[in-house]
């Protein structure tokens, strides 16, 4: 088997590209070879001119940004001085995976296959391109692509005679084995935060304990979404922030979750374990203790409230005691099965804890060393911050909409973090939350007399609030903002506020609130009817935030005020956006 060596490397944000490429590099153990999947940014970047055979699997986020997990090694691949031939022992492929209703479709993927290729490597297949907006998602490209290159990879390098690929009937082994340690040992006393390095920047490794200073429900108890201004104490953490810029959160399950999944398992919550890995080099899973508690683990490790992926059904049927549930297990993880799969988890959004509940015989069987194999780890939750350092020091203040609604389940869908956060109530004790600040995509002029025109839409305005409160506090005028909401009396958050700006010349207010009358007006109708203080802005600066509809308000602005033909219009907002002086930043 020597010399069937396969490296899968990985750029994440969701979680989705990591999940496909384990599946890869469990196919890849299935047909004998070597592999190592890695995110991109811890893998040594110094090795890859010795690697034979390399598939990149990428995300494209934001506005065709990488993900934060292989920004630095992106910044590497495009260094200037990197000899033109430096990658031509490679053969390689690139999976991406991307969202065709936002304009730059993948466009990670497709730069990163054509880099590689100026390198010299040797491209296996052409770039595959999955789509969340397919209805079976980005498995409809993501199935007949792996086909295609395991066709190519065993005719480089064929198995040895006699020798087979190993059935899907057949249970891998754990990426860890859990070791039950006696209850003495030195153990978490329940809280994700660990001790932070002195001086250590906070960051998702080592999240700051911000404490809650106040969660202020501010849309009317008679309003259908509960939103939320909530407030941080990052006194000591050290962390800067400009408007913009976002705070990550990690959240945890609910005790109830917990204790459920506990019992489904059964699983002692109390009991004490380590980790140890199967295969030298394996990295122990940054964020959980050793030793560790099943109690911790579960609540803030194991993501069992997000929507099962086709792998958790593709190792759950691997596990399955049970010939009945094997079955449908091995239906939902089958291509064939995929639009079964959908119409039961994803389009009512069943949870993890809720598809164990409905295999039951499974459940109850499952090894404990298979749960990190089995339940990716609680992601953390990106949130625009609403407040400016300048005015507000040592706080951080997020608008945060409760996520609730309907599917078809009886239950009700809660968003996690959202639902978490809602629960806590700094009046009754000392509440700290995990969390640290990460740069924006957003940035606004630092000269003083550039208008700035901001469009916002319900909580969409956080990021603009901040920006609002740190150019007033400059002394920075021309700030106009248009705001939408449904109506006045329940949901225009921050109303004083902006009131109290528009009386001291410091605001230009616009706002749509769509059912205050009987014919519904929103943000992109209020800017055709200001058509002059939008083109001002344009034409002076700097335009922000939103999807197509208020693009198009503001092409058509350029048009009417502007002379501008159609063409020219959208050559001009292509102008805007590549020197920044046209931003959007708008989430699915």
């Amino acid at each position: 088997m020597a010399g069937r060596k396969l490296l899968i490397l990985f750029g994440s944000q969701t979680g989705t590209a990591q999940d496909t490429a384990e599946r890869i590099g469990r196919e890849a153990k299935r047909r004998h070879f070597e592999c190592q999947v890695e995110a991109l940014d811890t893998y040594d970047v110094a090795n890859l001119i010795h690697e034979p055979l390399v598939v990149f699997v990428c995300a494209t986020t934001g506005q065709g940004d990488p993900p934060d997990n292989m920004k630095m090694f992106w910044r590497f691949l495009f260094r200037k001085n990197l000899p033109p031939r430096s990658l031509c022992q490679m053969d390689y492929a690139v999976l991406g995976l991307g969202d065709s209703s936002y304009p730059k479709f993948n466009f990670v993927a497709k730069k990163l296959h054509k880099r590689v290729l100026q390198l010299g490597g040797s491209p296996l297949l052409p770039v595959a391109l999955g789509d969340d907006q397919h209805d079976l998602g980005p498995d409809a490209v993501i199935d007949p692509w792996l086909l295609a290159l395991w066709d190519k990879i065993l005719a480089l390098y064929p198995l040895p005679p006699g020798v087979q690929i190993i059935s899907p009937d057949v249970r891998l082994p754990p990426k860890y084995t859990l070791h039950y340690v006696a209850e003495g040992s030195s153990c978490p006393d329940g809280d994700v935060l660990q001790p932070r390095e002195a001086k250590a920047v906070p960051s998702e490794q080592h999240p700051f304990a911000a404490r809650m200073v106040s969660n202020e429900r501010v849309t009317a108890e008679s309003h259908f979404q509960d939103v939320r201004l909530i407030e941080f104490d990052i006194t000591g953490s050290g962390m800067m922030f400009s408007a913009g810029d976002v705070v990550m959160i990690q959240p945890q399950n609910s005790p109830e979750d917990v204790q459920q999944f506990c019992q489904l398992l059964r699983l002692d919550p109390d009991r004490h374990f380590v980790l140890k890995p199967l295969e030298p080099g394996t990295a122990l899973p940054a964020l959980l203790p050793q030793p560790c508690t099943i109690w911790h683990l579960v609540t803030h490790y194991l993501d069992i409230c997000c929507v099962p992926r086709r792998s958790f059904f593709e190792l759950l049927s691997s596990l399955s005691v049970n010939e009945l549930e094997r079955e449908k297990l091995q239906e939902f993880s089958s291509a064939q099965g995929q639009e079964e799969l959908y119409s039961y988890c994803n389009r009512p959004r069943r949870t993890t804890l809720e598809a164990l509940w409905d295999f039951p015989h499974t459940t109850s069987a499952i090894p404990a060393e298979y749960l990190l194999d089995l339940i990716p780890r609680i992601r953390p939750r990106a949130f625009s911050i609403a407040s400016s350092q300048l005015v507000h020091p040592n706080r951080i203040q997020i608008l945060m909409a409760v996520v609730k609604y309907k599917t078809r389940l009886s239950k009700p869908r809660r968003g996690l973090c959202s639902t978490w956060l809602a629960s806590l109530n700094p009046q009754y004790g000392d509440v700290r939350v995990p969390l640290w600040v990460k740069k924006g995509g957003m940035k606004f002029p630092g000269v003083a007399d550039t208008p700035v025109i901001m469009i916002g839409p319900g909580t969409g305005v956080a990021p603009f609030r901040a920006a609002i409160q740190e150019r007033v506090a400059q002394g920075h005028r021309g700030n106009c903002l248009f705001f939408g909401c449904r109506q006045k009396s329940k949901d225009f958050y921050c109303q004083l506020e902006w009131e109290e700006l528009v009386a001291k010349g410091f605001l230009m207010l616009f706002t749509a609130f769509s059912r205050d009358q009987e014919e519904k007006v929103y943000v992109q109708d209020r800017i055709r009817e200001n058509p002059l203080e939008a083109q001002l802005a344009l034409s002076s600066r700097k335009a922000q935030q939103m999807p197509a509809a208020v693009a198009e308000a503001l092409q058509w602005v350029a048009q009417s005020e502007g002379g501008l033909s159609s063409s020219e219009a959208e050559e001009y907002f292509t102008a805007l956006e590549r020197c920044q002086r046209f931003q959007s930043e708008t989430w699915s």
